[in-house]
């Protein structure tokens, strides 16, 4: 089938690869002029593991990016909704690039006359579809729901692991207001051996909502146990192990740690929260949620002032800039807060990512960045370890050039060694 997506970020240049690998013609739409140069290049706009070798495969055969809203729509049956949803500052959804997204989708189908599905992918609240989305293309279409089809198909895509995610999903979800729609959306994705769930669109996105949440709250629970067991000189990582067997719970998710980030939990929590707010309950667990994650890399900062007593002037290294491995990305990385603390604290902070380095660059300037492991450690006080690099597994030797080997991990990376004073978060 012919399909047509909107946004070549995260979400859009994924699906829109796997779709092309999936025997599916794609057009991929951005205003952003370098994305769709990259893209046509068969560069990807972003890092995702397997996603730059099916650009190339697929780049001139299949899969291409434009700005022109009319030309993709028009040589395509089906466009996909996939532009940013940020949230604001008090932590509810910003569906302003939504909306103009699909503004301009209805001034594209105005004069189409053949059969056209819109499909929002997009993390959105839910009644957006209903109440935002189809309204706005009604209104520049001049058209109505049954001359065109809309639907709700979110993602459910691990950044690191996305092409892999999107290739042998676990769940795929169309939520729509008719059956032809919906029934051309699952079609969509017949090459992949997974069962398809059919509801409405509110349904589709209370899913991807409570999806997240649910695993948001698991990582929360874990680490407020773990800063409990801390406590009572108890190895949380035991504890969790055990619970973790009981079918009813199982062991994914319950890891003690810095706390979660990224692009996706913090801020579908946050936007749960608000639209509970909005229709008047008090979403007391979902709240807690947030509160003890942002809490949670503070507790870094108490045990190294517990460890070093006053940090100014401290060399402090911090490996791990990524909110997780195998991505660039560091938004609402658990290394931010850690690093503003030690800054407010006057530390001389030495900082090691494998990958996101630059990106961590344009939020502090003011902190040494290095190549390596060992050049962030050589000479420091001590060690904050804040993502789950596989490098960092093996470290052992590189820590004989710190000043004082002081090792504080806040994801269980390390085995301890006899040569450096191992200090865990929550165990």
């Amino acid at each position: 089938m012919r399909i047509s997506v909107i946004g070549t970020g995260y979400v859009g240049t994924v699906s829109a690869s796997c779709f092309a690998e999936l025997g599916h013609n794609v057009i991929c739409v951005d205003i952003d002029s370098t994305k769709i140069d990259q893209i046509n290049a068969g560069i990807p706009p972003i890092y995702e593991e397997g996603l730059s070798e099916l650009l190339n495969k697929h780049v001139g055969k299949g899969l291409s990016a434009t700005s022109e809203y009319d030309f993709a729509v028009n040589n395509s049956d089906v466009s996909f909704i996939c532009v940013g949803t940020p949230s604001d500052s008090d932590g509810n959804i910003d569906l302003s690039i939504v909306r103009a997204a699909s503004a301009s989708l209805g001034n594209a189908l105005k004069t189409k006359k053949n059969y056209h599905v819109v499909v929002v992918k997009s993390t959105v609240i839910p009644e957006t579809t209903e109440k935002v989305v189809l309204p706005i293309i009604e209104e520049h279409s001049g058209k109505r729901t049954g001359d065109f089809g809309i639907a709700m198909n979110p993602e459910f895509l691990r950044e690191g692991k996305a092409v892999y995610d999107f290739m042998n999903p676990d769940k795929i979800v169309v939520g729509s207001l008719d059956k032809k729609s919906g029934d051309i959306v699952a079609s969509l994705y017949s090459g992949l051996d997974c069962e398809v769930t059919r509801t409405n669109p509110r349904t589709a996105e209370m899913i991807k909502y409570v999806n997240n949440s649910f695993l948001a709250t698991k990582i929360s629970f874990s680490n407020e146990v773990g800063n409990i067991c801390k406590k009572l000189g108890i190895d949380t990582y035991d504890v969790m192990s055990a619970v973790g067997k009981d079918f009813r719970i199982g062991p994914h998710f319950l890891n003690a740690g810095a706390g979660f980030g990224g692009s996706c939990f913090p801020k579908d929590v946050k936007a749960l929260i608000g639209k509970a707010n909005e229709i008047g309950y008090e979403p007391v667990l979902l709240k807690s949620v947030i509160d003890v994650n942002e809490k949670q890399p503070s507790m870094m900062v108490k045990l190294l002032k517990n460890k070093l007593g006053n940090l100014n002037k401290k060399k402090i290294a911090i490996l791990g800039l990524a909110f997780k491995n195998d991505t660039d990305d560091i938004r609402e990385s658990r290394s931010i807060p850690v690093i503003k603390e030690l800054l407010d604290n006057g530390v001389r902070v030495c900082a090691y990512d494998p990958m996101a380095n630059d990106n961590m660059k344009r939020v502090f300037k003011n902190i040494e960045y290095h190549n390596s492991a060992i050049d962030a450690l050589r000479g420091a006080d001590a060690c904050l370890i804040m993502t789950e690099w596989d490098e960092f597994k093996t470290l052992g030797k590189e820590f004989a050039v710190m000043e004082n080997r002081v090792v504080i991990d806040g994801r269980h990376m390390l085995v301890p060694h006899d040569d450096i004073e191992y200090i865990g978060l929550c165990w």
